[in-house]
């Protein structure tokens, strides 16, 4: 009996143990389990996909609605600072036109004012230059009673 009898007994009798001790079923219940963690962790992995696209979904959406919010917030400032200075302008306006219309009503006065005050003079100087000149031609009593007169016609002219 030689060497390879004995190998080829020990191969037989390792192989029939193997066989005995259902080593091919371990393997194989070993290859199933880990081939089924493995298709759970490639479900789980693949729920956790969809989830972070919804999640990434939703999220662009509220930025896509702020940033429409905030378009609208300025719109509206905009708008809004818009009728502002629209208000402020014609606030403006009706100031200068306000104080404009003043001025020329206090100039008109200080016009009128002036020429009344230069037709008082004048008449002051015109009735001294009458007194004057009628008390060197005419006597004292003729002269009041003219005087007097003219005085009056010229004040019922005036008012």
């Amino acid at each position: 009996m030689d060497a390879t009898f004995w190998a080829t007994v020990a191969l037989l009798i390792f192989i029939g143990i193997v066989f005995y001790m259902k080593v091919p079923g371990m393997l194989g219940k070993s290859l199933d389990e880990r081939a089924e963690r493995i298709r759970a962790e490639l479900e789980e992995a693949r729920r956790l996909r969809e989830e972070a696209q919804q999640l990434l979904a939703e999220y662009q959406r509220k930025r896509k609605e702020a940033e429409k919010e905030a378009a609208d917030i300025l719109d509206a400032a905009k708008r809004e600072a818009g009728q502002l200075v629209s208000e402020a302008q014609q606030k403006t306006e009706d100031y200068v036109a306000r104080r404009t219309a003043l001025a020329e009503q206090k100039i008109g006065q200080a016009e009128r004012e002036a020429v009344q005050e230069v037709r008082a003079s004048a008449v002051d100087i015109a009735v001294e230059a009458a007194r004057a000149l009628l008390a060197r031609k005419v006597d004292s009593a003729t002269g009041a009673k003219l005087f007097e007169t003219s005085v009056r016609d010229v004040k019922s002219k005036l008012n």
